[in-house]
């Protein structure tokens, strides 16, 4: 390593520190910087990193550790990653892996001998509406086909730039098919505020704006207490899969006592990561005014100076953009200090980016994530209403509760909670995609039917909905007229849909797959208890399972319902759980033995290489059965 490549490191690592005020809560923004501008994070720039922002190495390396898309090894210059949801199977994702790693002689999950160019799988990007798709170097390249891989290859090959490469490699499409009264909404920004603004309490007093933004109002007076009434009213609840009433968490936050030099923070979770769901994608691509001013409505009720954006890694393509609608917005005081002319109306938004990790879904290793950390859960309570972002009253919501909370603003909590159910107030984006002929977003009030649903998308002959993505609900044809709503089935809003040429087994596998790479390690029943799982539905797979295995497949989930630390694990057996009860003969195809058989084959272990060197023909029929009839 050259003195030159040293220095010019840690001008790299220097000035992107000095951005972030030498704050080692930026840690994750800090690494990513880093990383873009040096394809990896180099000891170098950790060495640098050690003495700017003043932590030990070991913290920079655990975190750098932690995220799935931080590399402290090289992995090129372009580092491709398929897309491997279930949807991404179907159509046929694993073959143009192959055929790109063939073109541009490469081993999956290896860097070229040139060091150019590495190839690996991913989870769920986002794109379901629009698959195959792949992130090459964090951004989404959708609709894969194999003349579009041959083109790819030779872009490589030529070393060209991302900046030069055809524009619509990286069109990202809406896809909305049924608007409501979100996704057809025309609100003009600062509307929502300024009605929050005159908002009158039920009580018929008008509001006084001249108190104090982080003051509030006493219950009763008008203005953010209004406010919070009317988000009551609405009965609005999460959108993020859990639907905890959202007026009762602002009201916790808001009275929550603060400390000397505390405040309080607004949180929007856009990490979208169940696989199957794609709504905040669009809603932040097409309706970020929306987002951003329930944002700024929430911090008007709790008395917040402060709100980050947590956006997903696999949305990188959004950062600029969303930077500039938040630069806009500044400019119309609609950010900033006295927004709209309330005197100590200070708020403002920053957007931060996450690095491939599913766990950080959950609100808790969220707020880790923000602060710089590996993002692990945490122990509750106390909640984050009350000890949140560094240890602060914070509140989470969902990218769709804030679009909401928008409309309520404008239109009053009467007229929102009059829409959907007595219990499931207002309408759910769901995002559709799988066996039907128009995938995309549908916005429907809350009480729509399964069946409906499938009708509207042109879905036929479906066998399956997997609803709320692998931690949700697999629903089977005699339950189609079951309805989305928290009276029946809750959703965060995947939507995906199985025809009868689709293998159960091997989607509730491929679920399976997933949770196991995406378990966090920091408990060992989760840990252990998903590569468990794991293996017992590989094993199946490899036809070497028995009914021993479906009893085995209950007691890791009553291990993991009880001793997980977080949801991921309690929610690791269900895609299994449910496909067992709703599809059994998809399992018992794959079992040959009636009695114990052991998981491991030698025989089929050595085929590979039996096959390889020419010393046994009839291990392709192995190979075969293993890999495909194209391996």
């Amino acid at each position: 390593m050259t003195d030159m490549h040293v220095e010019a490191v840690a001008g790299i690592v220097d000035r992107v520190v000095a951005r972030y005020r030498r704050d080692p809560t930026c840690m994750v923004q800090i690494l990513r910087e880093v990383q873009e501008a040096c394809d990896w994070i180099p000891p170098e720039a950790i060495d640098r990193m050690q003495v700017t922002l003043g932590v030990p190495r070991t913290k920079i390396e655990g975190v750098a550790g932690f995220y799935s898309f931080f590399y402290t090894q090289p992995r090129g210059k372009y580092r491709i990653l398929f897309s491997d949801n279930i949807t991404d199977r179907m159509q046929g994702n694993l073959a143009l892996m192959e055929r790109l790693c063939n073109n541009l002689w490469i081993e999956p999950g290896k860097v070229s001998e040139d060091g150019l160019v590495s190839v690996d799988k991913t989870s769920c990007t986002g794109m379901c509406d629009q698959g195959p798709a792949m992130l090459v170097n964090n951004r989404a390249v959708t609709r894969l086909t194999a003349a579009r891989i041959d083109e790819i290859a030779e872009l490589v090959r030529n070393k060209t730039s991302l900046a030069e490469w055809p524009a619509d490699y990286f069109k990202v499409e809406d896809n909305i098919r049924k608007p409501d009264i979100m996704l057809s909404s025309q609100m003009q920004p600062g509307d929502a505020l300024r009605a929050a603004r005159e908002r009158v309490p039920s009580d018929g007093l008008m509001s006084s704006n001249m108190r104090s933004w982080r003051e509030g109002l006493p219950s009763g007076l008008g203005g953010p207490a209004a406010m919070l009434d009317e988000i009551k009213r609405a009965n609005l609840r999460g959108r993020g899969g859990a639907g905890f009433t959202t007026g009762l968490k602002w009201e916790a936050c808001r009275n929550a006592p603060l400390k000397a030099g505390h405040q309080r923070f607004v949180v929007c979770n856009a990490d979208e990561g169940e696989p199957g769901t794609f709504k905040d994608r669009v809603l932040l691509t097409s309706y970020a005014d929306l987002v951003f001013e329930g944002m700024t409505v929430a911090a008007y009720v709790i008395g917040a100076r402060r709100g980050f954006l947590y956006l997903r890694g696999e949305y990188r393509h959004l950062l600029e953009p969303l930077n500039a609608v938040l630069e806009r917005r500044r400019k119309e005081n609609l950010l900033g200090p006295n927004i709209i002319g309330i005197p100590g109306g200070d708020f403002d938004i920053e957007i931060h980016l996450g690095a491939g990790a599913y766990i950080c879904g959950e609100e808790s290793a969220l707020i880790e994530s923000l602060e710089g950390k590996r993002g692990t859960p945490r122990n509750r309570p106390p909640f984050p209403v009350t000890n949140g972002y560094l240890d602060q009253p914070t509140i989470v919501n969902n990218v769709e509760t804030f679009a909401a909370a928008s409309l309520i603003a404008l239109n009053g909590g009467e007229w929102y909670a009059a829409i959907g159910t007595k219990h499931s107030a207002g309408t759910k984006i769901l995002s559709v995609s799988g066996d039907c002929e128009r995938p995309g977003l549908y916005e429907y009030p809350f009480g729509v039917s399964i069946r409906q649903v499938l009708e509207d998308c042109g879905a036929s002959d479906t066998q399956a909905v997997q609803v709320s993505g692998p931690s949700g609900f697999c629903v089977a044809p005699d339950e189609f007229d079951r309805t989305i709503g928290f009276e029946d089935i809750p959703t965060a809003g995947a939507f995906t849909i199985f025809n009868n040429t689709r293998d159960m087994f091997e989607v509730a596998r491929n679920y399976v797959h997933f949770f196991q790479h995406e378990s966090c390690g920091f408990c060992t029943p989760c840990r252990v208890g998903t590569s468990l799982l794991k293996n017992l539905m590989d094993k199946l797979h490899n036809g070497c399972g028995s009914p021993y295995d479906f009893a085995e497949i209950e007691k890791l989930n009553q291990l993991l319902q009880s001793m997980s630390h977080c949801g991921l694990g309690h929610t690791a057996c269900n895609p299994v759980l449910d496909t067992i009860a709703k599809f059994r003969p998809a399992y018992e195809k794959h079992m040959v033995q009636q009695d114990f058989a052991p998981a491991f084959d030698l025989d089929r272990a050595l085929a590979a290489a039996r096959q390889m060197t020419g010393r046994d023909d009839a291990a392709a029929h192995i190979i075969k059965e293993e890999f495909g009839e194209d391996a």
